[in-house]
């Protein structure tokens, strides 16, 4: 008996088992996981398929001890998954369901497509889902579901991720995947380059594509200090995202281009998201812009997102307003959190934080102190700020509700 540790559906899970048990098996028996079908038994039908690191496999012809130490997502770990609820939606919509056991592999076959695949042609869609049998339909509604969910991800700004976000080849689950060569002989070359760095997988900002932001919002503020000493502050990046809590730079901007990240707790989520952002002012006009996208690794969330600011005389002198119009696309497990009602009230709490932070670090520069000294808020739980949210909301309705009577 093997003793294998798994990480599935984002919980940590040991059990024991024989060195032959298939991971399919291990699920159903072991963890009661059965939404995951077996048909056919030989990797053919498609019926099994899950996602072990991230990567579609076929359960029914990989062993559970194989995979120990990999992250595994059923099809009920994908409840929560933003695109699985709209393919979800889509296979009701156009009929690409009947008896339904091959449907949670096509789901998550599907998705890859979805995740994967930027415009592909019906013939792409019916060639890579070939891999997915199905008695009952005819994949007509299957093909059609998958383009109307790509088309509308599209059509929203929502990009492919090329290959998937995925840096290195070998058996799935492995963790011991490297560069090989065509033959299968790793070569010196493909074993250096195993060794080199690979690509954080962040988003990068794409100039002139045609992006579009899911949810937009403008927000003004007003601070104590002149217009110039404002628009200088909003010059030094570095100063600017020490006001932002659990924001940090990995460096100074280059020609407009910076690199950093940015922490955020919403609940029992820890995010971390590394990006980059490209940086455009106006000293004219004192406009700018930042363009940013990011990723975090953990819940493979991503971000893309718009800030652009106006910095002017205030209506009291010595006072500075600055209107904010902000619009983001937010995609994976934290997406959730982006549809949400309450996301404005939110956004809003954590820019009253943000100019706090401002009004500090530009009265301690006044009186002489160094900026980076002033106190300032550093971390950033919007778990807590929407129970904040949600309680002001519901003493308001109580209030409103009285005066009423």
């Amino acid at each position: 008996m093997n003793t294998v540790n798994l990480t599935i559906n984002g919980r940590a899970a040991s059990a024991a088992c024989e060195p032959r048990t298939h991971l399919a098996d291990f699920l159903r028996d072991t963890h009661n996981l059965t939404g995951t079908h077996i048909g056919c038994e030989h990797g053919v039908c498609g019926a099994c398929t899950l996602l072990v690191d991230g990567v579609p496999t076929r359960s029914c012809i990989t062993f559970a001890a194989a995979c120990d130490g990999a992250e595994v997502t059923t099809v009920e770990g994908l409840d929560n998954d933003e695109i699985a609820a709209e393919l979800r939606a889509a296979f009701m919509r156009e009929h690409g369901l009947q008896c339904g056991y091959c449907t949670p592999g096509m789901l998550v076959s599907a998705r890859d497509v979805v995740l994967r695949m930027q415009d592909p042609t019906e013939y792409d869609i019916r060639f890579i889902m070939s891999g997915n049998l199905c008695r009952c339909t005819g994949y007509v509604g299957i093909t059609r579901a998958i383009q109307r969910v790509i088309a509308d991800r599209r059509a929203r700004g929502i990009a492919a991720i090329p290959d998937g976000d995925r840096a290195q080849l070998g058996p799935a689950g492995s963790g011991n995947a490297g560069a090989v060569s065509a033959n299968g002989a790793a070569s010196k070359a493909a074993a250096s380059a195993a060794k080199a760095p690979v690509s954080s997988g962040v988003p990068t900002v794409r100039k002139d594509d045609g992006w579009k932001p899911q949810t937009t919002f403008a927000q003004g503020f007003t601070v104590a200090h002149p217009v110039d000493v404002v628009w200088d502050f909003f010059g030094r990046v570095g100063e600017v995202a020490s006001c932002l809590p659990g924001a940090s730079l990995a460096g100074e901007p280059v020609d407009g281009h910076v690199e950093g990240q940015i922490k955020v707790k919403v609940g029992p989520i820890s995010a971390e998201f590394h990006g980059v952002a490209d940086i455009v002012r106006d000293d004219t006009s004192r406009t700018g812009t930042i363009e940013g996208a990011g990723k975090d690794k953990r819940s493979n969330s991503a971000t893309r997102g718009q800030i652009a600011y106006a910095v002017k005389e205030g209506d009291k002198p010595g006072e500075t307003r600055v209107d904010v119009t902000i619009g983001f696309t937010l995609t994976g497990m934290l997406a959730q959190f982006s549809r949400s009602g309450l996301v404005q009230d939110v956004a809003n709490r954590l820019i009253s934080v943000f100019v706090q932070n401002l009004e500090a670090r530009l009265t301690h520069q006044a009186q002489g102190g160094a900026p980076e000294s002033a106190p300032v808020t550093a971390e950033f739980d919007a778990g807590s700020l929407m129970s904040a949210v949600i309680l002001g909301q519901i003493k308001g309705f109580f209030s409103r509700l009285f005066r009423r009577r």
